[in-house]
């Protein structure tokens, strides 16, 4: 009898000790709370992932939606730096595109019509002449399926949606997946995969508007850099002319870290098109580059920098124009004009009816695959 007590005393320590073990190995879940119910009746969850630097970055279910980005400032005090709402309802109501996943296109197609294998397709009207972010309710406005993870450190999210054949008028079903993850150096990594069962198009991309005041106060004095040589010149309607413009001494030109307000609010034409301030694309020097950021931002004020890695050819900096203290976000801040800087990761707009742009094409057998980070940090007063 006193054998087998002593079997198994040595039988429960072994359980405990390998219990204890696989405890101690496995990873910590990643917090999830619920956020809302959207009309439809669908469940919205918040997902947060953190790191070990007190940065933590909010993602809903609802649109991919970046909701929040908790970093420290110059003096370690956090703050959130992305503007958007705490509850669904006004996502539904108000949001224009607060942190949102953007498809299956990203930016204009001009008059909604694109052509493809001798097909031609229309897609919804929503920006004046144009179709703007995939329609009048694009990968923004729908429930993805999340699937955390927290692997070697890294919080992490798999989001994946299924957009069929003809959704918002646009050809194949498309598979898609997007990784959002957060490391340890403040690093928000998202990466796009999908496939599609037929000929498409798609550029996809997100629409975090930034304030590195974490509030509302004005972009004007943040400092910025834009590896580009070139933009795109845009028409009335905002869609490219097709022309590869020099940057060079013109409000465009941000090879070098320039501060925002110099020209925020100058008058020419280009600049009025877009309701006073910026909202074109700039043609990366260094597309497909994860080595060298496309875009800096420095804020004096508060010490944050936001460096933006990417693999796409361009990026459209938005500098808030259409913002208007129409409605109250987070903390009923009402956000006004020029209070966010927009930096959309992208192929160009208008893609499938400019030959000389880059492809936006996607095939069956083909996989897209694109990467963007979004690295933020502080610089620290001698």
């Amino acid at each position: 009898m006193k054998r087998y007590s002593s079997l198994l005393i040595v039988i429960s320590i072994f359980v405990c000790f390998t219990s204890c073990k696989n405890k101690n190995a496995t990873t910590s879940e990643v917090e999830k709370n619920i956020f809302g119910v959207t009309t439809e009746g669908d469940s919205v969850y918040a997902y947060v992932l953190k790191n070990k630097n007190g940065m933590e970055v909010t993602i809903l279910n609802y649109g991919g939606v970046v909701q929040s980005v908790k970093v420290p400032d110059k003096n370690g005090k956090i703050g959130d730096v992305v503007l958007g709402f705490n509850n669904i309802e006004k996502y539904q109501k108000y949001s224009p595109y607060f942190g949102a996943l953007i498809g299956r296109f990203g930016n204009r197609i001009a008059k909604g019509t694109f052509t493809l294998n001798d097909s031609t397709y229309h897609v919804p009207i929503n920006d004046g002449p144009n179709s703007l972010h995939g329609g009048k309710k694009g990968f923004d406005k729908r429930i993805w399926d999340v699937t955390p993870f927290n692997k070697d450190s890294i919080e992490g999210l798999k989001l994946h949606y299924l957009s069929p054949d003809g959704e918002e008028g646009y050809p194949g079903n498309l598979d898609v997946n997007v990784t959002y993850t957060l490391n340890n150096q403040n690093e928000l990594q998202i990466e796009y995969n999908a496939t599609t069962d037929k000929p498409t198009i798609l550029n996809l991309t997100n629409h975090s508007y930034f304030n590195l005041r974490g509030g509302k106060d004005s972009i004007n004095d943040y400092i910025l850099k834009i590896d580009a040589d070139h933009f795109l010149p845009v028409d009335s309607t905002l869609i490219p002319t097709g022309e590869y413009k020099s940057v060079a001494g013109t409000p465009f030109d941000f090879t070098k870290p320039t501060k925002i307000g110099l020209h925020l609010n100058d008058t020419v034409k280009q600049m009025l098109l877009a309701n006073g301030g910026y909202d074109f694309c700039w043609v990366l020097n260094k597309p497909h580059n994860l080595s060298n950021p496309a875009v800096s931002v420095y804020d004096p004020k508060t010490g944050r920098i936001l460096k933006v890695y990417t693999t796409e050819p361009g990026v459209q900096f938005y500098s808030g124009n259409f913002l208007e203290g129409a409605f109250k976000g987070k903390d009923g801040i009402a956000y006004p004009k020029h209070s966010a800087i927009v930096l959309e990761t992208e192929h160009f707009p208008d893609s499938p009816n400019q030959p000389e742009f880059p492809s936006t094409t996607l095939k069956p057998g083909e996989t897209y695959h694109t990467t963007t980070i979004y690295k933020f940090g502080v610089k620290k007063e001698n």
